[in-house]
């Protein structure tokens, strides 16, 4: 009979990883234009920054978590202890959407990056999807990434935990390199005005539209709890916090220094208006193609990372949804050697192939689906940890994090606020929650298999 149980051999670093890798991908290369057309330089960093911040009790809530649950369901676990199983599966079927999503993204987007050294790949058009071409070499490069990370993923948990660490700080030593040189070579003047909204009220608008997008940036530090049944023999769940309040802080402070630092280098209303991408304009100040070919190769790394961190987060929560028989109990079947979910991870493969089949259409509408998922997500953890603690310690901060996530989801609901969702986002949505209502209705309760308790 196989294994129903993952194999572990994470560390502190390599949940570091997982939590900053999964968080931070291409979106600072590839969408650099709508995020200063949203906040211009100051509005822009304003925003990742306050919103980073405002995360830090969330982040709290799940550290507190995961010292004492640790299960690939994450939030599933969290909420199944003390609300309805339809609520606690609600919240884990929605939460998956925050990950699965990310995948056929980064499938799109290698394409988008290579094509920017190659060339050639931008031929044999093969149909268009909302006014986007389709190219047959791009789309072969999505795919044949998706099937190399899902073939990492199910050699085990090790080698996924080396190609983070690998992607990771390869990113991070190419991005300091970068930084310092622009730093060095750009003009305060490259970012006037500060703020892309003018009059009265136009800072605080700028600031705004750009929190708005934060949750969905910000997403992935809080997937450390999705692999932490993943731990090597031994582990201190105090490295679980470490890791998390870790990858959240790195994580802000790159979203601010890279708007700082190109904004510096580049006149922000040209990248607007010309849609200059971030390694042109390095290219363009400092008359150097080496300098973008640099940028390119930390865009493809931080790309390769952040798949395989939001597959590992998507494949474990959907082997959790299926190990408790909420879904096909095939999903949370274990292979027996490499003590990987296997079927969980067959399927991830699958639906992001699929959905990179619709090209550059997805990657703005999909950025507002991920904010209101992972809102819904953080908003279950932190009331899940109020309903348990009671009156403990950690409630101050577990309701201030039920706040902001309250707050992000009425963002995006609210049609008088500014950049919530239209018709596409909420067709979006709604199909999936369609499909795990399907499944809902549709499910044979068993009893559950979890992983034992910490001793």
């Amino acid at each position: 009979m196989p294994s129903s149980r993952l194999h572990g051999g994470l560390s502190t670093v390599e949940y570091f990883t997982f939590g900053f890798g999964t968080m931070i991908g291409v979106g600072w290369l590839v969408l650099m234009d709508d995020w200063l057309a949203r906040g211009g330089p100051a509005g822009g960093m304003l925003g990742f920054a306050l919103g980073g911040m405002l995360l830090l009790p969330i982040a709290h809530s799940y550290g507190r978590l995961v010292r004492t649950i640790q299960d690939a369901g994450a939030e599933i676990a969290y909420t199944e202890r003390v609300f309805p199983a339809s609520v606690s599966f609600g919240a884990g079927w929605i939460m998956v959407l925050s990950y699965a999503i990310v995948c056929p993204w980064e499938a799109v987007a290698t394409g988008n990056v290579l094509a920017r050294v190659f060339p050639a790949l931008n031929s044999f058009q093969l149909y268009t999807v909302g006014g986007g071409a389709i190219y047959l070499p791009r789309l072969a490069v999505g795919l044949a990434l998706t099937v190399l990370v899902a073939f990492v993923n199910y050699r085990g948990i090790d080698p996924s935990g080396l190609f983070q660490d690998v992607m990771t700080f390869g990113l991070l030593a190419i991005f300091v390199v970068f930084t310092l040189l622009g730093f060095a070579r750009g003009n305060s003047a490259n970012m006037q005005p500060l703020f892309s909204h003018p009059g009265t009220g136009g800072a605080w608008l700028s600031i705004l539209l750009v929190m708005q997008i934060v949750p969905y940036f910000m997403t992935g530090w809080e997937s450390v709890a999705k692999g932490s049944e993943e731990a090597k023999s031994g582990f201190d769940p105090r490295g679980f916090v470490k890791a998390i309040y870790a990858a959240l802080i790195a994580g802000f402070a790159f979203y601010v220094t890279i708007i700082a630092v190109v904004t510096y280098v580049y006149p922000w209303r040209e990248i607007v208006t010309g849609h200059v991408r971030t390694e042109v304009a390095f290219e363009r100040t400092f008359g150097s193609h080496a300098i973008a070919q640099l940028i390119l190769l930390g865009a493809f790394l931080s790309l390769l990372k952040i798949f395989n961190g939001n597959f590992v987060a998507a494949t474990r929560m959907l082997y959790a949804i299926g190990r408790r028989n909420l879904v096909h109990p095939s999903l949370g079947r274990v292979h027996a050697r490499h003590g990987t979910p296997v079927v969980a991870i067959a399927l991830m493969a699958v639906l992001t192939m699929a959905a990179a089949m619709f090209g550059d259409a997805i990657l703005v509408p999909i950025t507002e689906v991920g904010s209101l998922a992972v809102g819904v997500g953080w908003l279950s953890a932190c009331a899940a940890y109020i309903a348990s603690a009671g009156r403990a310690n950690g409630t101050v901060a577990a309701w201030a994090g039920a706040t902001v996530s309250a707050l992000i989801v009425a963002m995006k609901v609210l049609p008088f606020v500014p950049g919530s969702f239209t018709r596409i986002e909420w067709t979006s949505f709604l199909a999936w929650c369609g499909i795990g209502a399907l499944f809902w209705c549709t499910r044979r309760p068993q009893r559950a298999q979890r992983p034992a308790e910490n001793t």
